[in-house]
């Protein structure tokens, strides 16, 4: 009988699948579309249009491409003949994220896929739902609770260089240092975000189940991204009880392993919001008692939703979403950007020097020993924040943002463009239901605004006024300028706890270690944070070769680092399976999937 119905539901779905193609076809081959005049890059298919030049692990020539033969505003080829724009044209920008981000939302495959994953959350809500809870978190990212907040930093990251300075103490050693960077970031959003401490650092220790299970989600959800895209169309197959059976019966390993992670962490999830609310209710000195001293993320929407009047109070399911969703965001950009700066210092020995130099000294006259540097301190360094901007800017953790054309509109440009028939275009008519890629990296890269030098990493720039350009382009990104973190209403709301976090283990590591290259590569691969571990298949992973020197550990970025252990072998073959299988015949050491 089971079988039956497996059967009958798949080939039903198969037939909706085929009705579904058929129609998008004569629509591409009979239908004229208001985009046909701006020009782009020619379709390599039909299917997929240039998803897979956009997306590719080593698209960064592609995009070089478009901004190299194309305007600020792109016409682009999505899935089965959709037509899409890539923009990064200031104008463009400003209206999309700003003065019409009621038209331009987030697309219905990011806003479903994410409430699958993390339920109600800040990334999964739209319209007053969003800036509901986005009221409800602001106090929680302000400087003044990023200050209180910073010694909880320093405690975290102090842990990860006592383990480094004792696997260097006999030595060199060759440390895997994004392994460690993805565990400080999740201990710091743990400790900070939710009040709750996932993984002690130590040497020995393995990550905890919960922490494993974080670190899997990215690669979870980058094997099965194709599918992320058909959720508009499947929550739409009745309610949640029926679409859990059918998500049942699909014979896939990697949608069941996603879905136990899930269930995993948003069990988790509510066992510490429970356990925080009946902190609340015992008092203060409860509340203290916990990790983060009841100072955390999680701990302040608590106060503040029992205080919020019926009308703006969050319920339980959008509190659990909150968590998973602040975990999600925190850990995978940070670690990404700590890993890439290590590195960038690792190349540039001088820019390495003087930034010590710039920290030593202010661990000599504002420092409080473990204590670390206060908030203010931190952010008054000049160099240390050059460094941090810059690698922001050129190497931006999440190079593309999404929206979707709710309705009919006209987009500006801030620059003509000659259009496909020879005319000049100073607008485009967009369609409701065009999907736009908001061109992070071509922003942040762009030789008219940024200067000559604009695709190279100097720190200097940032220790001098900008070229006028910078401030008359008006991007409206939050930060700096620039559009890392984006802009509006749905701008990174943790962005200044980002760039804390990173300044914090610069300011450590730093002191305590000196970086350098190793002769083997490192190749760096494009993509979304949320597509980290299948990316990483061939190539090796971002380590360190430590070893202890006059009071002064050094450090080589390195690659392949250590021979296998078995437990590891059947981990990464159950990732990757016989791909994994044809690599690990040809070398016999280990490869650690992450964000490059």
């Amino acid at each position: 009988m089971d079988v039956n119905i497996r059967t009958e539901v798949l080939t039903a779905l198969s037939a909706i699948a085929v009705s579904g193609v058929l129609l998008l076809v004569l629509k591409h081959l009979l239908g004229r579309h208001a985009l046909d005049n701006l020009p782009g890059p020619p379709s390599p298919s039909f299917v997929k249009g240039n998803i897979g030049q956009l997306f590719n692990p080593q698209a960064w020539a592609f995009h070089r491409h478009l901004a190299d033969n194309f305007g600020g505003v792109v016409k682009i080829s999505g899935m089965w003949g959709d037509k899409q724009l890539y923009v990064s044209d200031p104008k463009a920008l400003h209206h999309i994220l700003v003065q019409d981000q009621d038209v331009y939302e987030e697309t219905d495959w990011f806003i479903h896929s994410n409430q699958l994953t993390f339920g109600p959350g800040l990334l999964s809500t739209v319209g007053e739902q969003h800036r509901r809870q986005r009221k409800m978190l602001n106090p929680a990212f302000s400087p003044r609770h990023l200050a209180d907040m910073t010694p909880v930093f320093f405690e975290v990251v102090n842990k990860v260089r006592d383990t480094l300075q004792e696997k260097v103490s006999g030595g060199p050693q060759e440390i895997d240092m994004l392994h460690w960077t993805g565990r400080a970031a999740l201990e710091l959003i743990g400790q900070s975000g939710l009040g709750y401490s996932f993984d002690d650092l130590g040497g020995d220790s393995r990550p905890s189940a919960y922490s494993e299970a974080v670190m899997g989600l990215s690669l979870a959800r980058f094997k099965l991204n194709i599918f992320r895209r058909m959720t508009p169309y499947l929550v739409k197959l009745g309610p949640a009880r029926l679409r859990r059976f059918l998500v049942g019966l699909i014979p896939s390993a990697d949608v069941q392993k996603l879905c136990g992670i899930v269930d995993f962490m948003h069990d988790t999830s509510v066992g510490i919001i429970a356990s925080k609310r009946a902190a609340l209710e015992r008092g203060d000195e409860a509340v203290v008692q916990q990790v983060g001293r009841g100072g955390d993320i999680m701990s302040i929407l608590l106060k503040a939703n029992m205080r919020a009047s019926e009308d703006d109070r969050l319920p339980e399911e959008e509190l659990v979403g909150q968590m998973t969703t602040l975990i999600d965001a925190a850990q995978g950009t940070t670690s990404a950007a700590l890993a890439r700066v290590l590195h960038l210092l690792a190349q540039h020995s001088g820019v390495q020097n003087n930034l010590r130099r710039e920290i030593s000294e202010a661990w000599q006259k504002d420092g409080d020993g473990d204590g670390g540097l206060d908030y203010n301190t931190l952010g008054s360094l000049p160099y240390l924040d050059a460094v941090v901007r810059e690698t922001l800017r050129l190497y931006a953790p999440i190079p593309l943002g999404h929206r979707i054309a709710r309705r009919d509109t006209v987009l500006p440009f801030s620059k003509p463009i000659a259009g496909n028939d020879g005319r000049e275009m100073t607008e485009v008519l967009v369609p409701s239901g065009t999907t736009i890629e908001v061109a992070i990296i071509r922003a942040n890269r762009e030789p008219a605004v940024w200067g000559a030098d604009a695709y190279e990493w100097k720190p200097e720039r940032w220790l001098k006024p900008l070229p006028a350009s910078v401030a008359d382009a008006h991007y409206p990104g939050v930060y700096s300028n620039m559009m890392t973190f984006l802009g509006g209403g749905r701008s990174c709301i943790g962005f200044k706890f980002s760039e804390l976090e990173i300044k914090v283990v610069l300011a450590v590591l730093l002191k305590s270690f000196a970086f350098a290259e190793s002769e083997q590569e490192i190749r760096w691969n494009m993509g979304g944070v949320n597509t980290s571990g299948a990316l990483a298949r061939a190539w090796p992973a971002l380590a360190l070769a430590c070893w202890s020197a006059v009071g002064v550990g050094g450090c080589v970025l390195s690659g392949f680092v250590a021979s296998r252990t078995r437990s590891e072998d059947e981990m990464l073959r159950g990732h990757f399976r016989e791909v994994w299988d044809q690599w690990a015949e040809k070398t016999r050491y280990r490869v650690i999937p992450g964000v490059y």
